[in-house]
């Protein structure tokens, strides 16, 4: 079976997908294949799948990918793996590929094959490493052909974010962002923080800091709906410091940038909420990647995955455990229930976390 990406993403968001057997996803847009990666790790979490990678260095590698197909874990239904590189399979894999796929079919085993490859031309997509692939599994084309298909795929981000635009905040976003499906992505991102009500009642309602608090864009919340005039207002504040470029140098450990992007924040009346927000959210990820948890399994961007790991290498357990009581009484300060200024305690959270502690822990 073969679909272009935005035929397939919208099913694969569905609560219940099949998802054993071949699969092949090509493209030069490497945010579709993160996009598919997440749309079927939630799938593959389900049934207890454990998830893998492999990278194709050679044709050889090809052994390795089979190999761990064939092996079954004690603790896990089944294996999910994530294959990438360019290397094609000999003919002798395209046999054990095709065995796999009619397996999956018939029931046999409910292990999953995803191989992410650049874009194929129709000349490749008649070789016969192609075949098992076209023939018993799932090829998804993720490139995108036309401005329309790109507006589409947004569509659907900014309704997972709780967010609808109207057409001209649409036409200003593309324009704002030059077309680019990253850029577009990553201000969609940024505006569900800015609008998202969810957002301030998930930090009001927050009494302790735990890492089982969720990220306000993955939940379920209610659509708001913006016009070119929200859209231009959030453009503007987005030039000058936000609660990003705060996480940023806090996982860098830059304790001067982190104080004047406080100061800043507090001077253009930044939502203490957001700012705690963001600051919380950053010390949870800490603690969990410091009590070995995955960082994808995290959410955490790869662009990202080295600053939280440099982070990482600035804390110990110990300083880490006094962190929930000190988001505790930030949470506390906004709410107007203890004397100390919000903005006191923000700026001595922050510091904290970039490696400068203010106050000797008692």
């Amino acid at each position: 079976m073969q679909d272009t990406f935005i035929q397939a993403y919208p099913k694969l968001l569905q609560p219940s997908v099949a998802v054993a057997g071949l699969w092949l996803a090509h493209g030069d847009e490497p945010l579709l294949s993160q996009w598919l990666i997440d749309a079927l790790r939630p799938h593959w979490r389900a049934q207890n799948y454990a998830i893998k990678r492999i990278e194709l260095v050679s044709v050889k590698s090809w052994q390795e990918v089979l190999s761990e197909l064939g092996s079954q874990s004690l603790f896990d239904d089944a294996s999910a793996l994530i294959v990438t590189g360019n290397h094609k399979p000999d003919k002798a894999v395209i046999t054990e590929l095709e065995r796999f796929a009619i397996d999956a079919q018939t029931g046999a085993h409910s292990h999953s094959l995803l191989w992410l490859t650049p874009k194929q031309d129709k000349r490749a997509q008649t070789s016969k490493w192609f075949v098992p692939f076209a023939q018993y599994g799932h090829i998804i084309d993720c490139n995108l052909y036309n401005e329309q298909q790109r507006q589409q795929l947004l569509q659907i981000q900014a309704q997972q974010f709780g967010l609808t635009l109207s057409q001209e905040a649409w036409q200003l976003l593309m324009s704002h962002t030059e077309h680019h499906l990253l850029s577009a992505y990553q201000t969609l991102w940024r505006l569900s923080y800015l609008f998202a009500p969810q957002l301030m009642a998930e930090v009001d309602s927050s009494t302790n800091y735990n890492a089982n608090t969720t990220n306000p864009s993955n939940a379920s919340m209610i659509n708001v709906a913006l016009d070119i005039n929200d859209l231009q207002a959030a453009l503007v504040s987005d030039a000058q410091f936000s609660v990003f470029d705060l996480s940023d140098a806090m996982l860098a450990g830059n304790s001067a940038q982190v104080a004047k992007i406080i100061f800043q924040l507090k001077a253009t009346d930044e939502p203490t909420t957001l700012v705690l927000w963001a600051i919380s959210k950053d010390m949870r990820q800490i603690m969990q990647l410091m009590d070995g948890q995955d960082p994808q399994a995290l959410g955490i961007w790869r662009s990202k995955q080295s600053l939280y790991q440099q982070a990482c290498r600035r804390h110990s357990k110990a300083k880490t455990a006094t962190w929930p009581a000190l988001l505790y009484k930030c949470d506390q300060a906004i709410k107007g229930l203890v004397r100390q200024p919000a903005w006191e305690l923000l700026l001595q959270a922050a510091l904290e976390l970039s490696g400068q502690r203010l106050f000797k822990a008692h």
